[in-house]
């Protein structure tokens, strides 16, 4: 007993799943999630800066901050942000 409470606080009495505490099946799962999520978002931020401003629907400062959210921002961005009809 070290004296601090046991898990996060997210649920009583249950700890905390590590890396380690994962099968391969599972680290393999969510390192292929983690690589999607990056590469999304790569794209957004190459389209959105290689875009004029008058082909992006708002402020490219504010979508390059959306991006970063993850999953939504990227899909936002290609769904909403970029004006129908011109790009890359």
């Amino acid at each position: 007993m070290t004296g601090l409470p046991e898990g996060d606080g997210a649920v009583p009495g249950r700890r905390r799943r590590r890396w380690q505490d994962l099968t391969g099946r599972q680290r393999a799962v969510l390192l292929g999630l983690g690589i999607v999520q990056w590469v999304l978002a790569a794209t957004a931020w190459r389209d959105l800066a290689r875009r004029r401003p008058a082909e992006v629907a708002g402020r490219k400062g504010v979508w390059a901050v959306v991006i970063g959210i993850n999953w939504v921002g990227p899909i936002a961005y290609f769904g909403w942000g970029r004006r129908s009809g011109t790009g890359s």
